[in-house]
Order: structure tokens, then C-alpha cells, then sequence
């Protein structure tokens, strides 16, 4: 029978902050999972004709995190290119470094969560014109990490047969 890597959505329910954060936290934690034990080689494998490999997709949530939070939300530079927002990872990059780039990531976007005053914290840096609050950020992010999570679950059970969020 294949590994099962089921867990409990959040039951977190002290605010909307707290709630929102808490889910984002979990996906997150579901795409490091569908990373975890896996070899360098499973991790870049292209299972898909697009050519998504589970580490191609911590690499791109590694830099939507940086541009989100860092830049849009705190107002840090804008860091990488766009091209780090695609779901390729150059071939001689370890798999570890990228995973805990994402980490890193996540660290940093958890400060600035930590530092704004609540959810309707607005960007310091506009998209299409317009400071979108921290609520509107954390529902984009999750719902951005919840489908990449999503597809390294279809990826992963086509691996080792793996399943579950």
C-alpha cells in the first residue's frame, strides 16, 4: 500500500490573521512534505508535458514568496528576475539549496507578516496601481501554494505512489 502523507487542515480559529496565516502555513508545509525523502533525480523528474518537476515548483514559490512579501508587502528591493518566477531550476543548482531557499523564504515572508498591523495592512509597493491589504496577499498566496501543492501531490504519487495532503 502506498505512503499516505494525510494531516488535518488547520483548526486554528483565534482571528483572521491567525486563520489566514495558519492556512498558508499548512500548504506550505504540504509542498515541503511532497519534497521530503525524495533523490535529486525525483525531484527535477518532468512527469507532465510542461515540464513541472516537484522541485521546479519550490523554486517558484521560493520567488513568489520574495516578490509578494518581501517586495509588494514590506517594500524591499525586487529581488531575482521574472525568469526566477518560472518553474525551472538551472540543472547544476543542488536540490537542497533550492528547498532551503524556499525556507528561507518562507522565514522572511513570515516577518513581514509578523510586522504588519493586521490584514488590512496595505503593500508598500502597488500592483497594477493599486496597494492591495496583507488579507488580499495572504488569500492570493495561499490559493498560488495550494495549487502548485496540488500538482506536487499528483507529481509525487506518480513517483512512489505517495498521496494526501
Amino acid at each position: 500500500m502506498p505512503d499516505e502523507q494525510r494531516e488535518p487542515v488547520p483548526r486554528v480559529d483565534t482571528g483572521e490573521l491567525a486563520v489566514a496565516h495558519a492556512f498558508l502555513s499548512f500548504q506550505r508545509h504540504c509542498v515541503l512534505k511532497k519534497a521530503a525523502g525524495l533523490s535529486d533525480e525525483q525531484l527535477r523528474k518532468a512527469l507532465v508535458p510542461s515540464g513541472t518537476s516537484i522541485l521546479g515548483l519550490v523554486h517558484h514559490l521560493a520567488a513568489a514568496e520574495r516578490f509578494w512579501f518581501g517586495h509588494h508587502l514590506a517594500g524591499g528591493p525586487e529581488q531575482g528576475n521574472h525568469d526566477d518566477l518560472d518553474e525551472v531550476t538551472a540543472p547544476d543548482r543542488p536540490a537542497a539549496e533550492v528547498i532551503d531557499d524556499y525556507r528561507a523564504a518562507i522565514e522572511a515572508s513570515d516577518r513581514a507578516i509578523s510586522a504588519a498591523d493586521g490584514p488590512e495592512t496595505l503593500m508598500a509597493i502597488p500592483i497594477d496601481g493599486t496597494r492591495k491589504s496583507l488579507r488580499w496577499l495572504l488569500a492570493h498566496m495561499t490559493t498560488e501554494t495550494a495549487r502548485h501543492a496540488g500538482h506536487a501531490d499528483i507529481l509525487r504519487e506518480q513517483l512512489d505512489g505517495a498521496t494526501g495532503r
